[in-house]
């Protein structure tokens, strides 16, 4: 058995959940979000809560017994709260600034890169930090990625653009041998 998927999901004040078959829309305080879950998975809500179980007991319906939950929670948490992933910029003539809605990045080629904007996802930039902001965790998650694999950390300074916090580790440069003689 799933042990994700046996875990009621809360629903917060403010938050609506209307089930029509597989068909499942959570709206919140910071807009709605729809999903169509596996016709292998029972959805119903009831008294504050959206609980899942499986229709038929196969390897497979387990899995996606947790998988779908957890997606149901993300959606829940998106509408009600957001999900906010921050991405760091190092090197020396670094930098990115928002024009319009795209965010320009210049990192060390010789064109400024420009990352555009959906209407779902919020790109903000200060200083040398980038902040991807939005209520889908997937999109806010291949956003970032995407701004990541722009340029990512150099393996040798650490210069390119990483996760705030994301530590880098460094490998050393070539050593000089000494020679006796």
């Amino acid at each position: 058995m799933s042990r994700i998927g046996k875990l009621p999901i809360l629903i917060p004040q403010g938050v609506e959940v209307k089930i029509e078959g597989q068909k499942v829309k959570i709206s919140g305080p910071k807009g709605e979000l729809f999903r169509e879950v596996l016709p292998e998975i029972k959805v119903i809500s009831k008294e504050g809560e959206i609980i899942l179980s499986p229709k038929m007991e196969t390897k497979t319906t387990k899995a996606f017994w947790g998988l779908e939950r957890a997606l149901l929670q993300n959606m829940v948490t998106g509408v009600s709260q957001g999900f906010e992933k921050k991405l760091e910029i190092q090197g020396v003539g670094y930098k990115s600034r928002i024009e319009g809605e795209n965010l320009v990045l210049e990192v060390g080629f010789s064109h400024l890169v420009k990352v555009p904007s959906s209407k779902e996802i919020k790109l903000s930039a200060e200083g040398n930090i980038i902040t991807v902001s939005g209520i889908d965790n997937e999109k806010v998650g291949q956003i970032a990625a995407k701004i990541r694999k722009i340029r990512p950390p150099d393996r040798y300074k650490g210069k390119g653009i990483r996760y705030l916090g994301e530590e880098i580790k460094l490998k050393p440069g070539k050593k000089t041998v000494a020679t006796t003689g």
